[in-house]
């Protein structure tokens, strides 16, 4: 990667620079971690059964513990460690949530946690292709960010997408003993296929519809299914769908009343539980307020 700095339209180069150590790069990811990941600090250098975790986060969004390492060269398998480390998680769940009462002063119960949605990040400056590889299975809880810094104080953090169309782990044979396995049985990695996996062909390409409507608002905005719903992310959620049955359900990141609803097609649900993210909650089942409803979405970009 390449960045440029403009001046009177000619551009300059921005050099790299490396980082010395590993803390430098870990010291950058903890003091932003929400703004970077939208992820809580829970402890950093958590030791548990003699291994050393360099961050231990809390995805409140999910409800899950997110497990954080970080390397500045690239001799190591992100997939044995990070298969190893999630299955600690899992034998050891007692261990996190007494870590996380302790760091929040809160109470936090073992049912308030999705272990299902349980990941680790690997943040290093490069990855190999066979570690970009190895990792690039749908369903597999373990994800890659490059970090990278230039002169003039630019820091650029970029996740690894996954192909499209990356495998299942499911379909590499796996003895039901490993490790892999273990986690897999656990751990729940979803995709815009589990939620609409039952539909009719009508329901998917209403989803279908809306969803590139959305995506023609901002481009560059991420896609990252959950357990409930499908998000759709400029670094915090601007809308999440949720694709039933006979139509979708959808809600809007905005506190009630900073949107102006003319139409007052959306429903108020500050008070009330739903699973996404906002206030403002739609109903629909077909393309009539399609316009109408991405005029509401742009008001929060």
């Amino acid at each position: 990667m390449q960045l440029f700095i403009k001046h009177k339209n000619v551009l300059s180069g921005l050099r790299e620079k490396p980082f010395n150590l590993e803390k430098d790069i870990q010291r950058i990811f903890e003091q932003n971690l929400n703004k970077i990941l939208n992820l809580k600090l829970i402890k950093s250098e958590f030791i548990i059964k003699n291994n050393r975790i360099d961050t231990l986060a809390f995805d409140e969004e999910s409800k899950s513990f997110v497990i954080i390492e970080y390397k500045r060269n690239q001799n190591y398998s992100v997939v044995d460690q990070g298969v190893s480390y999630l299955n600690l998680m899992l034998e050891y769940k007692a261990d996190f949530i007494v870590e996380y009462n302790e760091a929040q002063k809160e109470t936090l119960k073992r049912d308030d946690v999705d272990w299902s949605q349980s990941k680790i990040i690997f943040v290093a400056p490069s990855f190999t292709n066979f570690q970009k590889q190895s990792t690039n299975f749908s369903d597999l809880a373990i994800e890659l960010w490059e970090i990278k810094q230039f002169e003039n104080d630019v820091v650029v953090a970029i996740p690894i997408k996954k192909s499209k169309s990356a495998p299942s782990i499911r379909q590499v044979q796996q003895s039901e003993k490993s490790e892999i396995s273990k986690i897999t049985k656990e751990i729940k990695v979803y995709t815009e296929e589990d939620h609409l996996e039952g539909k009719s062909e009508g329901i998917k390409e209403l989803y279908e519809i809306y969803k590139q409507a959305i995506v023609q608002l901002l481009p560059e905005i991420e896609i990252e299914p959950k357990k409930k719903y499908i998000a759709f992310k400029k670094q915090k959620n601007v809308v999440d769908i949720n694709i039933q049955q006979k139509g979708l359900k959808m809600w809007i990141n905005a506190r009630w009343n900073e949107i102006n609803d003319s139409k007052g097609i959306a429903k108020d649900v500050s008070t009330s539980g739903h699973w996404g993210n906002g206030d403002y909650e739609i109903s629909v089942n077909s393309t009539h307020d399609l316009e109408y409803i991405m005029s509401l979405i742009k008001q929060i970009l």
